[in-house]
């Protein structure tokens, strides 16, 4: 609330139920409620919730567009004008269908009119929400967006936005991140922006260009600002991508994942990647894939690290993959010759939460049954595997299926890791037998 408001007594009837603060665009529903238009907006489209929040009446089709409430707008705008409070400005009307076509249709007619039909869709979506899906479900918008992004992704050299100082001031609407330099980075801060529902996903995906290997060129810039968008286009991409499309992911898609991982944009945009690598890996050779693109070396270092400035959220994932990619031979092999591979696994089984272990534990089970040789059985002991893996049977700690696993890998290597001078007597006490 404002500061000047909050010395004054302010009517009740003036604030929103949701955000108990002055409402600036007051709106009704058909329940009755009036609420301010930017939180109803987020309660009903953002968290999903299809009921008023005051009465738990089921909404009904009408109210996605809610009656606005002029005649309290005005006694609102005429108290805090009467009070001293800061006023607020009667709030634009949003726009429509008509508009953004128009748009659209000038941003194709030449690139000298791209940079500012470009500049006034980041302005409109990123005004309210009302927008954001009016520019959504605008025929053809999206695919224009897309289409600017696959045309500029295959350049070798960004096309620089052209217009005056002002057109240039580009600003992602939901990153807060420096200005587009580019057309690309300009329609990807959009789509970004825009949240796109499932059922504008499945157009997209629908249409004939291969939309994966859009992505691919877009991680493969230099831009950190197009990558960043890139990666979170493709988490929600993939979530909505049946198996048969992202078995076809090609190398190239999966090497731009991984770079991500291995540059550390940043901890989101590496959380993201990890997310995409979850559902990437469980098709098709694409385990393979991140493997010869140098997964498992980055996911080492992101655990060597703690995992960007110590996320535990992060740290789950990148065991997640791991777990993943020990699935095939490429993995195993990849992650016994890294000098720290075994050791950072070894230590996730206790420092995780009780699906983390899970994973850590599978991941040290494909290897020692499929990978198990003399100097691979010897480095873990030296480097704390099988001490952990015996704590883990006497604890108990993450479960059934992870004490069975530890289990039955002590079973099967008794010969060699029974009696170790590696670990301390008691320990030895307890091995399995």
């Amino acid at each position: 609330m404002d500061a000047s408001a909050a010395q004054v007594d302010v009517p009740s009837y003036f604030l929103c139920p949701i955000s108990m603060e002055i409402m600036r665009d007051p709106v009704t529903l058909s329940s009755g409620i009036t609420y301010d238009r930017e939180s109803i907006e987020r309660w009903v489209f953002t968290d999903g919730h299809g009921d008023c929040p005051m009465t738990k009446q089921q909404l009904g089709a009408a109210d996605r567009e809610p009656t606005p409430n002029h005649t309290l707008r005005r006694l609102i705008q005429g108290w805090c004008a009467v009070h001293a409070v800061e006023r607020f400005p009667t709030p634009r009307a949003p726009v429509d269908a008509a508009r953004v076509a128009a748009i659209v249709d000038a941003a194709r007619r030449g690139h000298d009119l791209l940079a500012a039909s470009l500049k006034e869709l980041a302005d409109i979506v990123a005004e309210s929400d009302c927008n954001r899906r009016c520019v959504e479900a605008a025929p053809g918008a999206v695919a224009f967006l897309v289409s600017v992004v696959r045309k500029h992704a295959a350049e070798d050299t960004p096309t620089p936005l052209l217009g005056s100082p002002q057109e240039d001031q580009m600003h992602g609407a939901v990153l807060g991140s420096p200005k587009a330099s580019s057309p690309e980075d300009a329609a990807l801060s959009i789509l970004h922006s825009l949240r796109l529902s499932e059922e504008s996903w499945k157009r997209v995906l629908e249409r004939g260009d291969n939309f994966l290997d859009t992505m691919a060129s877009v991680l493969r810039r230099p831009s950190h600002l197009s990558r960043t968008y890139g990666i979170q286009l493709l988490k929600s991409a993939v979530s909505e991508m049946p198996p048969a499309q992202l078995t076809s992911a090609s190398a190239e898609l999966v090497e731009g994942v991984v770079s991500v991982v291995t540059d550390k944009l940043s901890v989101k945009a590496v959380k993201i990647a990890l997310h995409v690598l979850c559902r990437l890996c469980l098709w098709g050779r694409n385990r393979v894939k991140a493997v010869e693109a140098g997964a498992v070396a980055a996911l080492v270092e992101l655990l060597l690290n703690e995992c960007c400035g110590g996320s535990k959220q992060v740290c789950e994932l990148a065991i997640v993959v791991l777990d993943h990619l020990c699935g095939c031979a490429e993995g195993r092999l990849e992650l016994v010759a890294h000098p720290a591979g075994l050791a950072v696994v070894a230590r996730a089984v206790t420092r995780l939460s009780a699906a983390g272990t899970e994973s850590a534990v599978r991941a040290l089970h494909a290897v020692a049954r499929h990978s198990a040789t003399p100097a691979v059985l010897q480095e873990m002991l030296a480097v704390g595997v099988v001490g952990r893996l015996l704590f883990l049977v006497q604890a108990g700690a993450a479960g059934d299926r992870p004490r069975e696993r530890a289990r039955e890998m002590l079973k099967m290597h008794a010969r060699v890791w029974r009696g170790s001078p590696c670990f301390s007597p008691h320990l030895n006490a307890s091995y399995p037998s």
